[in-house]
């Protein structure tokens, strides 16, 4: 009797510590997106899509457990539901998907303040940035905190927020917006978030994939990092090649505790997803996971269907609108083309910004960036232009110097990074230069600052001289750039006799391409790589 008693007892005692154990650990399922940039429709291969999204978070909420989908920035630009609703489309959009929490992209500063306000506004969820200080933006400071604590499945968890430091380059937000330097600012909110005794924290950074891996070692108190701004596709399952083959990555913090990292493309193709169990001590036991591809043979969500279908109406009709002109073969604007060597949509509409300036400019300089998409083979319409270039930029023209123009050149090829001879096609930034009237090479292995030669000027005949660098050019660009945009400083500094206030650069796009009628695209060695090849498009 005495022995089944104290059999009976360890058995309690053991039952309880598996019991106790088990309370001792959180599960959470970590739904991700960035960089959407608009795109609420499949791809062109059929993929993606918010309604296809919404089938998959409906059915992995519908199975239990604690689930938290969040977002990196960039829901805005690159599409034409934004250039038609400027940010309205979105708040309907992740609204209806019950986003938990956002943190800004630097295309969410692209049309001001008020815009930027409005979209805050209309939103049912948090945003979070620990690095803006919002000066006189009032209004926007009380919708937008450095940090938000979520309560889910009992526990508490935090959330961070990271922009770019690059976005008064990358983007138009007011001067009197302050982005400060990413470090302190994760500091300050995690000293705050763990004296009120929270132990989980995630991080949303729009800064890119290659300054995440740098951040990771030096941060403290961070469990999960979920990345935007460069794009990456951090997968197991579907790259069988390239530089982030795995999902997550994971590393150390500063403290020796474990933190991942995880991102998940662009433009609503993958939904990323990561299951996370935290032990008592709120550290990461196990991390798992992968990018759901939202695959064609998904259903579409019925009623993000319909919240579509009324956005779509007057965007079915610009978009099908022929602009008279055709083009012979696919136009070439892919951003792994368009930011690391010279593409036909570059050429093209380097040659069209020559022929619409209002003075007699020999040279374009167009940065890569602020070309969007690909035009098909066949008519143009008005809607593939605006996809294209969907930012509203007016033409900018000015006088500079030779050394300026070159100066201009290596800003442009300064983000370019080779390893063993080859030039990866990730992470090379907007600032890549599409020219027209001129020519150029680069090797990628210099020194940024140092990388361009064998500058050459077009004449009057087709022919070309080598560039004066004391000489003074007429140049055409876009006021984004000559303002200074993607790191252009020599034109917002620099420029001589400059007007900002040209035609509409999609309006001068538009009308060069019907004065060509049939677009025959061609790749005429504006732009040569010396010493490294581009890694294969994937």
């Amino acid at each position: 009797m005495l022995k089944k008693l104290v059999l009976a007892g360890l058995l309690t005692l053991l039952l309880a510590g598996t019991i106790s154990a088990q309370e001792d650990t959180f599960a959470l399922t970590l739904l991700h997106t960035n960089d959407t940039h608009a795109a609420h429709d499949p791809s062109s291969t059929g993929d993606g899509g918010v309604a296809r999204q919404a089938t998959v978070v409906n059915q992995i909420r519908a199975e239990g457990g604690n689930v938290l989908l969040v977002d990196a920035g960039d829901r805005f630009t690159g599409s034409l539901f934004h250039q038609q609703y400027r940010g309205a489309d979105q708040i309907q959009i992740m609204n209806a998907l019950g986003y938990d929490v956002m943190t800004l992209g630097n295309h969410e500063f692209d049309d001001g303040e008020d815009v930027l306000l409005s979209f805050l506004s209309g939103l049912e969820f948090p945003a979070v940035a620990a690095n803006i200080e919002w000066g006189p933006f009032a209004d926007i400071d009380a919708l937008v905190s450095p940090y938000v604590v979520l309560e889910i499945g009992g526990q508490q968890i935090g959330v961070v927020g990271l922009t770019t430091i690059d976005t008064p380059t990358a983007s138009s937000p007011s001067p009197e917006v302050t982005f400060t330097d990413y470090l302190p600012a994760v500091e300050g909110a995690v000293a705050e978030l763990t004296e009120q005794g929270i132990n989980k924290i995630i991080l949303l950074t729009h800064t890119g994939v290659e300054l995440d891996l740098e951040l990771l070692p030096q941060l403290s108190g961070i469990d999960v990092v979920v990345g935007g701004h460069s794009h990456t596709l951090l997968s197991s399952v579907y790259r069988a090649s390239g530089d982030y083959n795995t999902n997550p990555i994971s590393a150390e913090t500063a403290a020796g505790e474990p933190i991942f990292y995880v991102q998940a493309g662009s433009n609503n193709v993958y939904l990323g997803r990561l299951n996370v169990v935290f032990d008592a001590a709120g550290l990461v036991t196990s991390a798992s996971g992968d990018p759901i591809l939202l695959s064609r043979y998904i259903a579409p969500d019925p009623a993000m269907v319909a919240i579509l279908d009324a956005l779509r109406d007057p965007i079915d009709e610009l978009r099908a609108t022929e602009i008279g002109a055709e083009a012979s073969e696919l136009l070439v604007g892919d951003r792994r083309v368009c930011r690391l060597e010279e593409c036909a949509l570059g050429n093209l509409i380097a040659d069209a910004m020559i022929a619409g300036a209002s003075t007699d400019a020999t040279i374009a300089i167009l940065n890569g960036g602020g070309i969007r998409a690909n035009i098909d083979a066949g008519p143009i319409t008005l809607g593939e232009v605006l996809t294209v270039l969907p930012f509203g930029n007016l033409l900018a023209t000015m006088d500079l110097t030779g050394a300026d123009v070159v100066a201009a050149l290596e800003n442009g090829v300064s983000g370019i990074r080779v390893t063993d001879g080859v030039i990866s096609r990730d992470g090379a930034g907007g600032r890549f230069p599409q020219v027209s009237g001129i020519r150029f090479s680069f090797d990628p292995n210099l020194e940024a600052g140092s990388r361009v030669s064998n500058v050459e000027v077009l004449n009057a005949d087709g022919t070309y001289s080598p560039i004066d660098l004391e000489a003074v050019y007429s140049v055409v660009t876009n006021d984004f750039m000559r303002r200074g945009g993607d790191g252009y400083s020599m034109f917002a500094e620099n420029a001589i006799n400059a007007y900002d206030f040209g035609t509409p650069l999609d309006q001068v796009f538009a009308e060069y391409l019907v004065s060509l009628a049939l677009v025959e695209p061609s790749i005429e060695g504006r732009i040569t790589i010396l010493n490294a090849e581009l890694a294969p498009l994937e």
